[in-house]
């Protein structure tokens, strides 16, 4: 599955995050922030274009209807954020901690979550195409009643993930591990899982595997 990589110039200047408190609908192009703590912001609709984290901790930040196009965060810590309803073009998050992170209802289009830690992550109601985690952590995340589209899970965590009322059809969970995922018979028809998880799997249709 290919994904869109952000599509950002080769030379951006290092901007300094603004002392000013963030505003409603607030617009953020061509720079690179790093090494600094973004805290206690609480605006909707602020738009960040063609602009790469790097290094930075995120702390009680409220971004309601977030806008993002063309964005990389590296090595950034996300925890707990609220990021719901964002809309996520061309993203990629790599090697960033997500715990908790609230992207309930959001719309994600050509994004790429690599090497993240993201347990108990929200996302509930997302919309999701073009979508990949590699190599990530999601325990115990919530993709209750989500739309899954041409998404890929590879080599990640996924223990006790909640996919209830989610379709799963052409969905590969084959390279990941779980011992325990919340879905029902009709989620999983269609996905595509491996050998050792279809004997997990085979307890929803009531079936008793002879050892």
């Amino acid at each position: 599955m290919k994904i869109l990589s952000p599509d950002i110039p080769r030379e951006l200047s290092e901007v300094t995050f603004p002392d000013r408190r963030i505003c409603d609908e607030d617009y953020f192009e061509m720079g690179i922030i790093s090494n600094c703590i973004i805290e206690n912001e609480v605006a909707t609709h602020v738009f960040f274009d063609k602009v790469i984290f790097k290094n930075v901790v995120f702390q009680k930040v409220n971004f309601s209807g977030l806008e993002l196009t063309d964005v990389i965060f590296e090595k950034c810590d996300l925890s707990n954020v609220d990021f719901n309803e964002a809309n996520m073009h061309q993203v990629e998050m790599r090697n960033c901690k997500i715990v908790g992170i609230n992207l309930m209802g959001a719309t994600l289009r050509n994004v790429l979550f690599d090497n993240c830690y993201g347990d108990y992550a929200n996302f509930r109601n997302v919309n999701c195409k073009q979508v990949k985690f590699h190599n990530s952590s999601l325990a115990n995340a919530d993709f209750y009643t989500s739309t899954l589209l041409k998404v890929h899970f590879s080599n990640s965590s996924l223990e006790q993930i909640q996919l209830s009322g989610t379709k799963l059809a052409g969905i590969d969970l084959s390279s990941c591990e779980f011992r325990q995922i919340g879905v029902t018979i009709e989620d999983v028809q269609g996905c595509i899982v491996s050998p050792q998880q279809a004997v997990g799997f085979s307890k929803l249709f009531g079936l008793i595997i002879n050892e």
